[in-house]
């Protein structure tokens, strides 16, 4: 067995596992998902540190034909870019089941569940195959509509279906995509490097029309405004830690798709960039004047992951090396810090049983770890030196004023949009005189303490020493941006 194709089974034996397992054996269920999501990322840690950061081609490569008629095989194998979400996908995986320790109803089909999740991400990461990467993509829906749906809060039916149908909404057009390309080259192949390599001979508007779809599709699951309904709706219900993954992982994987789509139809990405641009300004800022407004903060942070994927879809129009880079780096960035935010306001919600942040003040006085960490969160999502999100944004920034010049200024008032609810948010939180019903709120304990301080380690270490993450995605993202010089 390669390493690839072992990486991605471990969660999916772990889930096999549990589902064989007797009933009533809650702690073991628990365990056994544990287990399997640290092994999950140990291997990812060792594909990092295999993998050649002088190489700018697939690497751990593996093909196996299934329907040659078709031109469907088990294709997979990494770049820099997948490397980086894999890596990213499997930590947030494992802090999602650390901070699951409050499910006791039904632990066995939620901790399969989540398992065959990690799963199906990790696949979407790893296909080079169209329709390899489109099962994947359509095999998340199957256990986060049962985790919201099950799991969630009052509204979690409604939150379930809405969150499936704009989806599966996107996916429609996804497939439409994929077959109207397929049906116009010549090899009727679905492997990603031939149809890269193919489709230039399309004509102008054939890729326009394509890439559309792929937009549409990719553009739900980022989300971009104005196809992110589903986004508030589904974090609010959403369990805590599933919120993790939704924001951590599942919107990447529309920004990964994109940039895999632009990297198949160039001519038509060059057309569209100032469509690009002008969605991913709005995106922006209306995500952030949404997230101001917000009392409920787990609402809030969602609006704030629009926010934040407007800046990913800026860099990735900029369609240069910087802003590239810098979309990538933010992928990552905003993986960790929605992860921690997402994990600490579910720490406090579990305790309080509230979300509106007019029900608290002075914390700090009781719960001083969760303080720590939560102000910091903050400060990481508003882009502050010294932490990832400040090195993305950089380089996001200097990448769109190369292409737009003093336009890109509009990046700078989406920051001071997310530095206004930031601050608002701590001093509400964090300030203020003591209430009688916060007095007695337990602090972090040892389980939380290690997931909230791997995620900040990894903010910090990514904004103190960007090249480590830099050395891996400046190939794969040099090739790309070549497409468009």
């Amino acid at each position: 067995m390669q390493l690839l194709t072992g990486l991605l089974i471990t969660p999916l034996c772990g889930s096999i596992l549990i589902a064989f397992l007797p009933a009533g054996r809650d702690r073991l269920y628990r365990n056994i998902a544990l287990i399997t999501s640290v092994l999950a990322m140990l291997m990812s840690f060792y594909v990092l540190g295999m993998f050649d950061t002088q190489a700018t081609g697939l690497q751990f490569t593996e093909h196996m034909k299934w329907n040659p008629r078709l031109g469907v095989a088990y294709d997979v194998g990494i770049d820099g870019i997948s490397l980086s979400m894999i890596v990213l996908a499997s930590v947030l995986c494992f802090i999602a089941i650390l901070a699951s320790s409050n499910i006791t109803d039904k632990p066995k089909g939620y901790y399969l569940l989540m398992l065959l999740l990690e799963t199906a991400m990790l696949g979407v990461f790893m296909a080079q195959d169209w329709v390899l990467f489109y099962v994947f993509w359509e095999l998340t829906l199957i256990p986060l509509f049962f985790l919201i749906d099950r799991w969630g809060g009052k509204q979690r039916h409604g939150a379930a279906l809405n969150f499936v149908l704009y989806t599966f909404g996107g996916s429609v057009f996804l497939l439409v995509a994929m077959l109207v390309l397929f049906d116009n080259l010549p090899a009727h192949s679905f492997s990603m490097r031939y149809m890269a390599g193919a489709a230039g001979s399309l004509s102008d508007h054939k890729q326009m029309l394509i890439f559309l779809g792929f937009l549409i599709g990719f553009g739900v699951k980022m989300p971009i405004f104005p196809i992110h309904g589903w986004l508030p709706v589904a974090h609010v219900e959403a369990p805590s830690p599933v919120s993790i993954l939704l924001s951590g992982i599942l919107l990447k994987m529309g920004a990964y798709g994109l940039l895999r789509a632009a990297e198949m139809l160039p001519n038509a990405v060059m057309q569209m960039q100032t469509t690009l641009m002008v969605l991913a300004l709005i995106s922006l800022v209306y995500g952030g004047l949404l997230a101001w407004r917000q009392t409920d903060m787990k609402k809030m942070i969602a609006y704030s992951s629009v926010s934040h994927m407007g800046v990913v879809l800026l860099g990735i129009a900029t369609l240069n090396i910087t802003g590239f880079s810098g979309a990538v780096m933010q992928m990552v960035a905003h993986g960790l810090v929605a992860g921690a935010m997402f994990l600490l306001i579910g720490l406090l919600y579990e305790r309080t049983q509230t979300r509106d942040i007019r029900d608290f003040s002075s914390l700090a006085r009781t719960m001083p770890r969760f303080a720590f960490f939560t102000i910091f969160a903050f400060i990481a999502a508003v882009a502050m030196p010294g932490t990832a999100g400040f090195i993305a944004e950089l380089h996001i920034l200097i990448g769109g004023f190369e292409e737009w010049g003093w336009l890109i200024i509009a990046l700078s008032l989406g920051i001071m949009i997310s530095a206004a609810y930031a601050i608002r948010t701590v001093g509400r939180l964090f300030t203020g005189p003591s209430r009688d019903d916060m007095k007695h709120v337990t602090d972090l304990r040892g389980s939380e303490m290690l997931a909230a301080g791997l995620l900040t380690a990894g903010i910090i270490l990514l904004g103190v020493f960007p090249a480590f993450i830099l050395q891996y995605i400046t190939p794969s993202v040099d090739s790309l941006s070549q497409l468009f010089s």
